[in-house]
Protein backbone atom coordinates (compact mmCIF):
# COMPACT_ATOMS: atom_id res chain seq x y z
CA UNK A 1 0.00 0.00 0.00
CA UNK A 2 1.74 3.39 -0.86
CA UNK A 3 0.91 7.14 0.64
CA UNK A 4 1.18 10.37 -0.71
CA UNK A 5 3.86 11.94 0.22
CA UNK A 6 3.89 14.44 3.37
CA UNK A 7 4.11 18.21 3.55
CA UNK A 8 7.86 19.01 3.22
CA UNK A 9 9.96 19.19 6.05
CA UNK A 10 10.68 23.09 7.42
CA UNK A 11 14.11 23.92 8.70
CA UNK A 12 14.91 23.60 11.81
CA UNK A 13 14.83 27.19 13.61
CA UNK A 14 17.77 26.69 15.72
CA UNK A 15 19.92 25.46 12.81
CA UNK A 16 21.34 27.87 10.84
CA UNK A 17 20.38 27.94 6.47
CA UNK A 18 22.56 28.27 3.89
CA UNK A 19 22.28 31.83 2.53
CA UNK A 20 21.73 31.14 -0.82
CA UNK A 21 19.63 27.58 -0.32
CA UNK A 22 16.93 29.09 2.40
CA UNK A 23 15.65 25.07 2.34
CA UNK A 24 19.18 23.70 3.36
CA UNK A 25 21.16 23.56 6.44
CA UNK A 26 24.72 25.35 6.70
CA UNK A 27 27.39 23.46 7.62
CA UNK A 28 29.74 25.94 7.76
CA UNK A 29 30.75 29.85 7.37
CA UNK A 30 32.45 31.83 4.62
CA UNK A 31 36.62 32.68 5.72
CA UNK A 32 35.52 35.86 4.21
CA UNK A 33 32.24 37.22 4.72
CA UNK A 34 31.19 35.20 7.60
CA UNK A 35 27.98 33.85 6.27
CA UNK A 36 26.36 30.34 6.44
CA UNK A 37 26.82 28.23 3.60
CA UNK A 38 25.65 24.62 2.54
CA UNK A 39 27.99 21.76 1.28
CA UNK A 40 26.87 22.70 -2.16
CA UNK A 41 28.48 26.45 -1.67
CA UNK A 42 31.53 25.08 0.23
CA UNK A 43 34.84 26.28 -1.98
CA UNK A 44 38.10 25.40 -0.54
CA UNK A 45 40.13 27.76 0.36
CA UNK A 46 43.96 27.67 2.09
CA UNK A 47 42.27 27.69 5.00
CA UNK A 48 38.50 27.23 5.36
CA UNK A 49 35.92 27.54 2.96
CA UNK A 50 34.24 30.31 1.16
CA UNK A 51 31.22 31.23 -0.86
CA UNK A 52 30.82 31.33 -4.05
CA UNK A 53 30.21 34.92 -4.04
CA UNK A 54 33.66 35.61 -2.33
CA UNK A 55 34.93 33.57 -4.47
CA UNK A 56 34.93 35.26 -7.75
CA UNK A 57 35.21 38.30 -5.93
CA UNK A 58 38.86 37.90 -5.46
CA UNK A 59 40.96 34.95 -7.04
CA UNK A 60 40.54 31.84 -4.85
CA UNK A 61 43.01 30.60 -2.76
CA UNK A 62 42.70 26.78 -3.56
CA UNK A 63 45.22 24.78 -2.31
CA UNK A 64 45.61 21.89 -4.81
CA UNK A 65 48.24 18.94 -5.72
CA UNK A 66 51.63 20.38 -8.19
CA UNK A 67 49.82 23.79 -8.53
CA UNK A 68 48.95 24.19 -4.77
CA UNK A 69 50.98 27.57 -4.31
CA UNK A 70 51.38 28.87 -7.91
CA UNK A 71 49.84 32.15 -7.40
CA UNK A 72 50.61 35.55 -6.75
CA UNK A 73 51.73 37.31 -3.27
CA UNK A 74 49.69 40.78 -2.99
CA UNK A 75 48.89 40.28 0.79
CA UNK A 76 52.23 39.41 1.40
CA UNK A 77 53.85 41.71 3.76
CA UNK A 78 55.33 40.02 6.35
CA UNK A 79 56.41 37.60 4.51
CA UNK A 80 58.67 39.94 2.27
CA UNK A 81 59.94 41.67 5.33
CA UNK A 82 61.42 38.01 6.18
CA UNK A 83 63.03 37.41 3.00
CA UNK A 84 64.20 40.46 2.82
CA UNK A 85 66.46 40.64 6.38
CA UNK A 86 67.65 36.74 5.28
CA UNK A 87 68.96 38.45 2.36
CA UNK A 88 70.55 41.57 3.74
CA UNK A 89 71.54 38.97 7.05
CA UNK A 90 73.69 36.89 4.41
CA UNK A 91 75.12 39.59 2.42
CA UNK A 92 76.60 40.76 5.52
CA UNK A 93 78.16 37.50 6.95
CA UNK A 94 79.56 37.15 3.64
CA UNK A 95 81.14 40.46 3.64
CA UNK A 96 82.08 40.38 6.90
CA UNK A 97 83.83 36.95 5.87
CA UNK A 98 81.84 34.78 7.57
CA UNK A 99 81.18 31.63 6.13
CA UNK A 100 80.80 27.76 7.44
CA UNK A 101 84.61 27.19 6.37
CA UNK A 102 85.84 30.06 7.66
CA UNK A 103 83.60 31.10 10.64
CA UNK A 104 86.04 32.83 13.09
CA UNK A 105 85.09 36.32 13.96
CA UNK A 106 82.06 36.16 11.43
CA UNK A 107 78.86 37.06 12.13
CA UNK A 108 78.14 33.34 11.62
CA UNK A 109 80.39 32.35 14.69
CA UNK A 110 78.82 35.66 17.01
CA UNK A 111 74.92 34.66 15.54
CA UNK A 112 74.47 31.16 14.92
CA UNK A 113 71.98 28.97 17.72
CA UNK A 114 74.48 27.37 19.70
CA UNK A 115 74.32 26.01 23.20
CA UNK A 116 77.25 26.78 24.44
CA UNK A 117 77.26 30.70 22.87
CA UNK A 118 73.74 30.53 24.74
CA UNK A 119 74.85 29.35 28.18
CA UNK A 120 77.50 32.41 28.39
CA UNK A 121 75.09 35.04 27.95
CA UNK A 122 74.47 35.16 24.09
CA UNK A 123 70.97 34.79 24.46
CA UNK A 124 69.92 36.63 21.49
CA UNK A 125 71.62 33.22 19.37
CA UNK A 126 67.96 31.89 19.97
CA UNK A 127 66.50 34.41 17.07
CA UNK A 128 69.67 35.75 14.78
CA UNK A 129 70.57 31.67 14.30
CA UNK A 130 67.16 31.75 12.13
CA UNK A 131 68.33 34.53 10.06
CA UNK A 132 71.79 33.26 8.86
CA UNK A 133 72.53 30.77 6.35
CA UNK A 134 75.70 28.70 5.05
CA UNK A 135 75.35 28.93 1.29
CA UNK A 136 73.43 30.75 -1.42
CA UNK A 137 72.03 27.64 -2.22
CA UNK A 138 70.51 27.10 1.23
CA UNK A 139 69.23 30.88 1.43
CA UNK A 140 67.45 30.06 -2.08
CA UNK A 141 65.25 26.98 -0.97
CA UNK A 142 64.39 28.13 2.66
CA UNK A 143 63.48 31.51 0.93
CA UNK A 144 61.37 29.94 -2.01
CA UNK A 145 59.71 27.77 0.56
CA UNK A 146 59.34 30.71 3.11
CA UNK A 147 57.32 32.95 0.38
CA UNK A 148 55.02 29.51 -1.02
CA UNK A 149 53.76 29.52 2.78
CA UNK A 150 53.74 33.37 3.48
CA UNK A 151 51.41 33.22 0.39
CA UNK A 152 49.13 30.82 1.71
CA UNK A 153 49.03 31.55 5.31
CA UNK A 154 49.52 35.52 5.70
CA UNK A 155 46.54 36.57 3.75
CA UNK A 156 44.24 34.02 5.95
CA UNK A 157 45.49 34.73 9.26
CA UNK A 158 46.42 38.27 8.74
CA UNK A 159 50.46 40.68 9.25
CA UNK A 160 50.76 40.57 12.55
CA UNK A 161 49.25 36.84 13.31
CA UNK A 162 51.40 35.31 10.56
CA UNK A 163 54.56 37.07 12.01
CA UNK A 164 53.35 35.70 16.13
CA UNK A 165 53.30 32.19 14.26
CA UNK A 166 57.04 32.58 12.20
CA UNK A 167 58.47 33.77 15.81
CA UNK A 168 56.98 31.19 17.68
CA UNK A 169 58.30 28.31 15.19
CA UNK A 170 61.97 29.91 14.94
CA UNK A 171 61.77 30.21 18.76
CA UNK A 172 61.08 26.40 18.76
CA UNK A 173 63.41 25.39 16.02
CA UNK A 174 66.18 27.04 18.29
CA UNK A 175 65.38 25.51 21.18
CA UNK A 176 64.99 22.08 19.13
CA UNK A 177 68.69 22.83 18.43
CA UNK A 178 69.89 23.79 21.95
CA UNK A 179 68.30 20.21 23.26
CA UNK A 180 69.20 17.85 20.45
CA UNK A 181 72.55 19.02 19.23
CA UNK A 182 73.99 21.60 21.82
CA UNK A 183 77.44 20.89 20.60
CA UNK A 184 77.20 22.38 17.10
CA UNK A 185 76.26 25.73 15.62
CA UNK A 186 72.78 26.01 13.87
CA UNK A 187 72.04 28.44 11.04
CA UNK A 188 68.99 29.02 8.72
CA UNK A 189 65.62 29.65 8.60
CA UNK A 190 64.32 26.22 7.90
CA UNK A 191 63.07 25.94 11.49
CA UNK A 192 60.88 28.19 11.33
CA UNK A 193 59.60 26.97 8.00
CA UNK A 194 58.77 23.84 9.56
CA UNK A 195 56.82 25.69 12.05
CA UNK A 196 54.84 27.30 9.12
CA UNK A 197 54.13 23.71 7.49
CA UNK A 198 52.84 22.22 10.41
CA UNK A 199 50.59 25.44 11.79
CA UNK A 200 49.27 25.07 8.08
CA UNK A 201 48.61 21.68 8.55
CA UNK A 202 46.77 22.12 11.96
CA UNK A 203 44.88 25.00 10.35
CA UNK A 204 43.16 23.08 7.60
CA UNK A 205 42.81 20.04 10.21
CA UNK A 206 40.87 22.37 12.29
CA UNK A 207 38.45 23.87 8.77
CA UNK A 208 37.64 20.07 8.01
CA UNK A 209 40.13 19.96 5.16
CA UNK A 210 42.19 16.74 4.43
CA UNK A 211 46.27 17.98 3.80
CA UNK A 212 46.61 15.22 1.51
CA UNK A 213 44.25 16.36 -0.54
CA UNK A 214 45.99 19.86 -0.55
CA UNK A 215 48.99 18.55 -0.83
CA UNK A 216 50.51 19.89 1.82
CA UNK A 217 50.73 17.31 4.38
CA UNK A 218 53.16 15.34 1.16
CA UNK A 219 54.97 18.27 1.11
CA UNK A 220 55.44 17.93 5.08
CA UNK A 221 56.48 14.48 4.90
CA UNK A 222 59.19 15.36 2.35
CA UNK A 223 60.73 17.29 3.81
CA UNK A 224 60.76 15.53 7.02
CA UNK A 225 62.08 12.02 5.38
CA UNK A 226 65.02 14.79 3.95
CA UNK A 227 65.26 16.09 7.16
CA UNK A 228 66.21 12.55 8.59
CA UNK A 229 68.11 11.04 5.51
CA UNK A 230 70.36 13.74 4.35
CA UNK A 231 73.42 14.20 6.87
CA UNK A 232 74.29 17.90 8.08
CA UNK A 233 70.41 18.89 8.80
CA UNK A 234 69.67 20.18 11.87
CA UNK A 235 67.12 17.38 13.13
CA UNK A 236 66.40 19.19 16.37
CA UNK A 237 65.72 22.46 14.58
CA UNK A 238 62.68 20.86 12.37
CA UNK A 239 61.23 19.11 14.54
CA UNK A 240 61.19 21.81 17.28
CA UNK A 241 60.08 24.15 14.71
CA UNK A 242 57.16 22.33 13.23
CA UNK A 243 56.00 21.71 17.11
CA UNK A 244 56.11 25.03 18.01
CA UNK A 245 54.70 25.83 14.89
CA UNK A 246 51.81 23.28 15.46
CA UNK A 247 51.44 24.75 18.63
CA UNK A 248 51.05 28.32 17.16
CA UNK A 249 48.15 26.82 14.79
CA UNK A 250 45.91 25.65 17.65
CA UNK A 251 46.09 28.98 18.99
CA UNK A 252 45.77 31.35 15.82
CA UNK A 253 42.46 32.60 14.67
CA UNK A 254 42.10 32.87 11.17
CA UNK A 255 41.39 36.35 9.88
CA UNK A 256 37.31 35.57 9.40
CA UNK A 257 36.99 33.07 12.95
CA UNK A 258 35.18 34.13 15.61
CA UNK A 259 36.27 37.46 17.12
CA UNK A 260 35.52 37.16 20.37
CA UNK A 261 38.85 35.91 21.93
CA UNK A 262 41.14 37.15 19.51
CA UNK A 263 43.05 39.48 21.61
CA UNK A 264 43.08 36.60 23.91
CA UNK A 265 44.60 34.27 21.83
CA UNK A 266 47.37 37.05 20.06
CA UNK A 267 48.53 38.08 23.17
CA UNK A 268 49.25 34.11 24.28
CA UNK A 269 50.48 33.67 21.20
CA UNK A 270 52.89 36.15 21.87
CA UNK A 271 54.04 35.16 25.42
CA UNK A 272 54.60 31.59 23.70
CA UNK A 273 57.25 32.89 21.49
CA UNK A 274 59.06 34.68 24.62
CA UNK A 275 58.52 32.03 26.77
CA UNK A 276 60.27 28.84 23.95
CA UNK A 277 63.16 31.99 24.13
CA UNK A 278 63.89 31.70 27.95
CA UNK A 279 63.09 27.76 27.95
CA UNK A 280 66.02 27.94 25.06
CA UNK A 281 67.98 29.88 27.55
CA UNK A 282 67.32 27.71 30.15
CA UNK A 283 68.13 24.37 28.68
CA UNK A 284 71.23 26.21 26.96
CA UNK A 285 72.75 26.48 30.92
CA UNK A 286 71.40 22.59 31.80
CA UNK A 287 73.06 20.99 28.30
CA UNK A 288 75.69 23.34 28.78
CA UNK A 289 77.38 22.88 33.18
CA UNK A 290 80.35 23.88 32.26
CA UNK A 291 79.16 27.61 31.28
Amino acid sequence: MSYPPGPPTAPDPAQPTCYRHPDRPAGVGCQRCGRPICPQCMVQASVGYQCPDCTHARPQKVVSGAAAFGRGGGDVIVGKVLIAINVVAYVLMVTVGGSVSSPQGSIFEQGGTWAGGVATGDWWRVVTGGFLHASPLHLLMNMFLLWLLAKELEPSLGHLRFGLVYAVSLVGGSFGVIVLSPDTIAVGASGAIFGLLGALVVLQLRSRQNPWNTGVGGLLVINLVITFLVPGISIGGHIGGMVAGALAGLLVTPEQGPRTTVGLRDGFLALTAVGLGVLAVVAAGAVVPYA
